[in-house]
């Protein structure tokens, strides 16, 4: 059973090591760390991409900045509690970890496919260009019963189509993770540059 489960939520992505190693938490002895991988898009910008480790899979002892690394495995989130609220955290769970020589450009270097559930009212939209947007949040179930929500965006064709998605409606999702930084209002006076993930939709298939 275990095997399905991760079959519907797998990550691929290789990039270049820009962070240390911060401790993030420990499950039965177990430690996890967080390092940022900078991963190329096709149009020169970059995405700045939270890996989630364990040590058992690499020494955190080390430090491997500037090193590039292929990762396979999850897009997992989390649900951080904030100023009276709860903030949705985002990372990749890496299963399988690799050091590649330097990026291969024949290599995808950053790929995602989800299956999941509608679990909000899809928002659709228009930019002031007239360009189309889909906002979705996906639930994929992971083993012993918990989920992961993934927030996923569309455009154009796509995004016409999803905005048609019924709450609790099976979607298959391709695509890639991004990075986007915005500007969150604290109070009058603060604001604080966060940084949001979501996955890019290349593809998407909705299963009656």
């Amino acid at each position: 059973m275990a095997d399905k489960i991760i079959e519907n939520n797998q990550v691929s992505i290789m990039g270049q090591i820009i962070s240390q190693f911060t401790f993030s938490h420990q499950v039965f002895g177990e430690g996890f760390y967080l390092i940022d991988v900078l991963v190329k898009r096709l149009s020169d910008s970059e995405d700045r991409i939270p890996v989630m480790i364990s040590e058992r899979l690499i020494d955190v002892t080390q430090d491997y900045e500037g090193e590039y690394i292929q990762v396979y495995g999850q897009f997992r989130s989390y649900n951080r509690h904030e100023e009276k609220k709860n903030r949705l955290v985002l990372s990749v769970f890496a299963r399988e970890v690799s050091f590649v020589e330097d990026e291969d450009d024949s290599v995808k270097s950053n790929q995602i496919f989800l299956d999941g559930y509608i679990c909000k009212p899809p928002v659709y939209r228009k930019t002031p260009l007239g360009r189309e947007i889909a906002d979705l949040l996906i639930a994929v179930n992971r083993p012993y019963g918990k989920s992961d929500y993934i927030p996923c965006i569309c455009w154009g064709r796509n995004a016409r189509y999803a905005s048609a998605f019924a709450v609790g409606g099976h979607v298959l999702i391709w695509g890639r993770i991004q990075s986007r930084d915005y500007v969150k209002k604290l109070s009058e006076t603060e604001t604080e540059k966060r940084t949001a993930y979501e996955v890019s939709v290349s593809k998407l298939e909705y299963i009656d």
